[in-house]
């Protein structure tokens, strides 16, 4: 098959690609499972591995979870948060459906021009007194403006928990980016830079929620008689926290091969006409999760180029797009704020293939394809 008089490649370079152990360590990790038969509930690995991870992330407490979304259902729910959140549609579906499945009610701020984070300057004037916390989203390995959002949340008393599914070992100023506010998430999907197949974490300073989590996490039992809260199944299996601990041990080696791709990608795009990317931020340990281009002014619009890049057996993603707050399910529900900033974002991002074994030529053949279309 041709595609403009080029060849398409027999594989195909996707978006993104699950990283994972070598399967003899793997198997290694699983031989006492199998001697046990402890398969869940909070067993050995999965001790083992929060362990390692309040050591990885720089941080005071971490519970496990199956996943990212019940992890951020579940902190919505031990932070007791009532009313209005102030949050961002440029995200993944999952956190305002968090947010609306907990009964709140999203109010939504729009996002920085450089870094599509939430704009801090903008979020004071959506505090009503409903309002009970902030629910920030770190994109693409961007950290917000913690510092901000921290003195707006002190000023008037609000809860501030992260979506930080996108920040797994990023670090700003040398402390972990899981310490910041009272509580933040993070994704272990199989496509994140740290992966347990699926699972994810809440991070936390105050020790007295982990209590509540354990038994959130256990259909809000305490114990085999008592049941004090309105809990859900959302347990990590000790298969799932054995890939964890294995994968754990190649992050840094996957970090350093997405750090080569997005260094290839930034010296054949960077400073062409139309193509805006995203800077290092200073100060920051950044871990490579994904390679954001906004096609702006470009002589192609992002879609022609996601056709083009198609062609040729390379698939890209809009991602974010549409903006959550577009959703059809919310029409009516609540109050849509304009986030003018965002929905113009949203129309012009393709986050491009980037993993840990993404091979330079292919790198180049994206980037080819993109500046010669």
């Amino acid at each position: 098959m041709h595609a403009g008089g080029k060849q398409m490649r027999e594989e195909p370079i996707l978006v993104v690609r699950p990283s994972l152990p070598p399967l003899e360590e793997y198997i290694e990790e699983l031989r006492p499972i199998w001697d046990s038969r402890w398969l869940t509930n909070a067993g050995p690995k999965s001790k083992q591995l929060a362990e390692q991870l309040k050591s990885h992330l720089k941080v005071d407490n971490v519970e496990l979870f199956a996943n990212g979304h019940l992890a951020l259902e579940l902190a919505i729910s031990a932070l007791g948060l009532k009313g209005e959140v102030i949050t961002t549609p440029y995200t993944f579906a999952s956190t305002t459906h968090a947010i609306v499945r907990s009964g709140l009610t999203p109010v939504f701020c729009d996002i920085k021009e450089d870094d599509y984070t939430i704009d801090v300057s903008k979020i004071e004037s959506l505090i009503t007194a409903r309002t009970s916390a902030i629910i920030p989203v770190h994109v693409y390995g961007n950290v917000c403006d913690v510092a901000g959002i921290d003195a707006i949340a002190r000023k008037h008393g609000l809860k501030v928990l992260y979506d930080a599914a996108h920040v797994f070992g990023v670090e700003v100023g040398g402390k972990g980016v899981g310490s910041f506010g009272d509580m933040s998430m993070f994704s272990f999907h199989a496509t994140k830079v740290f992966n347990t197949v699926e699972g994810g974490a809440v991070t936390f300073g105050d020790p007295a929620y982990a209590a509540k989590f354990e038994s959130l996490r256990q259909f809000g039992m305490d114990g085999q008689e008592r049941v004090p809260l309105i809990g859900t199944n959302a347990k990590l299996t000790e298969v799932h926290a054995a890939m964890g601990i294995c994968n754990l041990r190649h992050t840094d080696e996957q970090i350093a091969g997405r750090r080569r791709a997005v260094l290839r990608y930034r010296e054949r795009l960077d400073g062409v006409r139309g193509i805006k990317l995203c800077k290092p931020a200073v100060g920051v340990k950044e871990n490579y999760a994904y390679f954001p281009v906004v096609f702006d002014g470009y002589k192609l619009d992002r879609d022609e180029v996601l056709a083009k890049l198609n062609e040729r057996g390379i698939y890209a993603r809009k991602y974010f797009y549409p903006i959550t707050s577009s959703f059809e399910c919310y029409h009516g529900m609540f109050e849509i704020q304009e986030t003018p900033v965002a929905l113009r974002v949203s129309k012009r991002v393709l986050a491009l293939p980037l993993y840990h074994d993404l091979a330079i030529e292919a790198v180049d053949e994206v980037c080819d394809t993109i500046l010669g279309a």
